[in-house]
């Protein structure tokens, strides 16, 4: 088929490349020429893991180009996928003002047959309002598809090729029948193909998210609920895990949930509800926990140095909201940096792909090191933020000698709190009892 793709951003590359690679010929559309320029030379702006070998696979073979010729692309497309973002507004809606642009571009060039899809992320009605604006400005009824995506950055290739299911929202047999030929090369493991109507498919999207916010927003707080009665977390989680109507996925304790979608989506799905007259007693509760979530790292140093921090040197590992990807948005990491500076901290940072961008927004506040080690000479205390697999097996010696103080604030919970206990650390994580050294470890320096 050929595809056009409007948008190269993270949903737009995923599902340009993952169609070409299934040998579609696909045109990938942006207004930015620079960024165009750059992809036309195998340069990704983002980092997901094999996104870039497939960009340079897929181009090579002749079936993915870049161009900011629009008219163009749509011109002979069967299919014009919408992967345009969709940001919150200031009051948490969607704002759909670069999905409309686009519609009114596209309008003026679709083809007789061609369909659109909608692939952004977007409120109920949408489909519907799309529908109703291409007929306004084409004077015919063009086929509008929602086909909402459900890509976890740092596994989005792994998603979209062994989706766990399909979701389209169509007008029609026929508009089903020609998306379950374009996705029949990824459901050959007998997934489902969920076809329904374009609200359910705009909906099933915001729901999918706001029930896994939901998740990690309960374990979080039932976390800080066992540090009040000196329980185990971790244990209580593997306590309700192994019920069947439970399960262990999204309930992993940390310091909260960050990124492009689960934040956003929590925010529209709570503010669709309340322009319909709803309250959104539970999206709200998530949102809220989650913002204090982001708080309690930066809580626990503050409270062992008794909020003097100025003059001490604190490591960060971890900067991206979750590990193998280089996004930072809405990342807890942000609120700690935030507050470490604020009280005149020296803060020494790591991460394996953010880096650069922490270093756009804070410039010479902070030390980037090449190392995760590199961060921790001379440290009074180590804060980690990400959960990337380098920092799971450190050497705690070499990390004990470099440090003025074996202190470790675990966010992530990555260590035994025993283990570190037994090393000669003072190790306090997330919902468990703080781990004392055994041994004659130095004390918090005041």
């Amino acid at each position: 088929m050929k595809i056009a793709i409007i948008g190269t951003g993270y949903v737009g590359l995923v599902t340009g490349n993952c169609f070409a690679e299934s040998g579609n010929d696909v045109r990938c559309v942006d207004i930015d020429q620079e960024k165009i320029d750059g992809l036309q030379r195998g340069i990704i702006p983002i980092y997901e893991p094999g996104l870039s070998e497939l960009v340079l696979k897929n181009a090579a073979a002749g079936r993915l180009h870049f161009t900011t010729d629009l008219a163009r692309a749509v011109g002979d497309a069967e299919l014009v996928y919408l992967a345009v973002g969709t940001p919150p507004a200031d009051d948490g809606s969607a704002d759909l003002t670069a999905l409309w642009a686009v519609v009114d571009q596209v309008a003026l060039h679709l083809s007789q047959d061609a369909m659109v899809v909608i692939k952004s992320t977007v409120p109920v009605g949408t489909n519907d309002e799309t529908f109703r604006r291409l007929q306004a400005l084409t004077g015919r009824e063009c086929p509008v598809v929602s086909n909402p995506e459900f890509l976890k950055e740092g596994a989005a290739i792994q998603d979209f090729t062994f989706p766990d299911r399909v979701v389209v929202g169509v007008r029609s047999r026929q508009e089903a029948d020609v998306m379950r030929e374009l996705y029949q090369p990824f459901l050959r493991t007998d997934k489902p193909f969920l076809s329904m109507s374009p609200v359910s498919a705009e909906l099933t999207k915001y729901v999918a998210n706001a029930l896994l916010s939901t998740k990690i927003s309960f374990i979080n707080e039932m976390a800080n609920i066992c540090e009040q009665v000196e329980g185990d977390i971790n244990d209580v989680r593997r306590g309700i895990g192994h019920d069947q109507r439970i399960g262990f996925a999204f309930l992993f304790p940390g310091v909260g949930y960050g990124g492009s979608c689960f934040p956003k989506d929590v925010r529209a799905l709570a503010c669709m509800a309340r322009d319909l007259g709803l309250e959104p007693r539970i999206m709200e509760a998530v949102d809220q926990v989650n913002n204090h979530q982001k708080h309690v790292l930066k809580d626990k140093i503050e409270k062992a140095f008794a909020g003097r921090l100025e003059g001490k040197t604190v490591a960060v590992w971890g900067l991206a909201f979750k590990p193998r990807t280089d996004d930072i948005r809405e990342a807890p990491a942000l609120t700690l940096l935030d507050r470490l500076v604020e009280l005149g901290a020296t803060v020494r940072v790591h991460d394996p792909e953010a880096t650069s961008n922490v270093r756009a927004i804070y410039g010479d506040r902070l030390v980037y090191c090449q190392s995760e080690v590199e961060t921790l000479d001379n440290a009074d205390c180590l804060a980690i933020n990400t959960e990337w697999s380098e920092y799971r097996n450190p050497d705690f010696a070499d990390m004990k000698l470099r440090m003025a103080t074996p202190l470790i604030f675990d966010g992530r919970n990555l260590f035994d709190p025993e283990q570190m206990r037994q090393l000669g650390f003072r190790y306090v994580s997330i919902g468990r009892p703080p781990a004392e050294p055994v041994s004659d470890a130095p004390a918090v320096r005041s």
